[in-house]
């Protein structure tokens, strides 16, 4: 009769309130990612954050360390957070919808070790890192748990949760830490791992960061796009990741039309009376680019 002592935590916007308030008497070993930048100087203080929020220290873990209760384990700054053998291991492996750390890695890695010890819990953040990873602890026999979105300050990760994954518990953010110290202390009935296999297909899609050919991998309701180097993108990501590159590419666009205008100016006596023409043709190609890409950003930003 398994209890639920392993808890996965993934947050992204919001995030950091939203652990301050979950944080405090877990009985359990808690491993966290939050969605952050490289931190100051590469160091995150989200673990000294914690550690005041409630009675149990928290710290990013050192590499190979032993998992041990009562202690919350951060993902650092750039790094993967995987538990294998209970220990932990960070790494700066490839990006998993488009950050580093990634929740889906960590949730993986749980579910693959612990199964259904393990509580993996999906708080407030955008699009949906974590889904993947939640529907793998769900498969393994382990327990989903989602704030409720109407709890969330971005509802996003809840609300896709909860549109692809047999969650078992929906919860306000102040009735968390009470059901995760519940599903840690008290035996529950086994739930035998489900049997869904992996349907690979090849794609016409390069990564977006890497520009490798993709391929789609569908298991059950959830849909990852993955290259060969092992970046991955759920549907929404992919997406999003799609469209910077397109922007990327059209500013570069613009500034290769602007150099080539002013290039066009400076040679304008070697270059004959073309060059007036050519310096016209090409700061106006620019100039309909950079109002596109300025509308667009406009769009975005309402």
């Amino acid at each position: 009769m398994p209890k639920q002592d392993i808890v996965t935590i993934g947050a992204s916007a919001g995030g950091v309130e939203a652990l301050k308030t979950i944080v405090a008497g877990l009985p359990a070993a808690i491993l966290v990612v939050e969605h952050i930048g490289g931190g100051i100087n590469g160091k995150s203080f989200l673990p000294e954050i914690l550690t005041r929020a409630g009675p149990l220290p928290a710290a990013n873990p050192r590499p190979g360390e032993k998992m041990r209760k009562g202690k919350i384990y951060v993902a650092p700054p750039d790094r993967h957070l995987l538990v294998e053998d209970g220990h932990l291991h960070v790494f700066r492996g490839p990006r998993e919808n488009g950050t580093r750390p990634a929740i889906n890695p960590l949730f993986r890695s749980a579910a693959a070790a612990y199964g259904n010890r393990v509580a993996g819990v999906i708080l407030t953040g955008m699009l949906d890192d974590g889904v993947a990873g939640l529907a793998e602890i769900k498969r393994r026999g382990g327990v989903a748990v989602v704030q409720d979105p109407q709890t969330a300050l971005y509802s996003s990760m809840p609300l896709n949760a909860l549109e692809y994954v047999d969650v078992d518990h929906i919860a306000p953010l102040i009735e968390i830490a009470g059901l995760i110290t519940t599903l840690a202390t008290t035996e529950r009935e086994a739930v035998e791992p489900r049997d869904e296999p992996v349907v690979r297909t090849p794609t016409n899609l390069t990564c977006p960061e890497c520009r490798g050919p993709i391929h789609q991998e569908q298991q059950g309701r959830i849909i990852e796009y993955r290259c060969r180097v092992g970046h991955v993108y759920s549907p929404a990501t992919i997406e999003q990741e799609q469209d910077a590159t397109v922007e990327r590419a059209l500013w570069s666009a613009v500034l290769t039309l602007e150099e080539a205008a002013d290039m066009a100016e400076k040679f304008g006596n070697e270059l004959g009376e073309e060059a007036a023409e050519k310096v016209r043709r090409k700061r106006s190609d620019a100039a309909v680019l950079r109002q596109i890409l300025e509308g667009s950003s406009s769009a975005k930003r309402k």
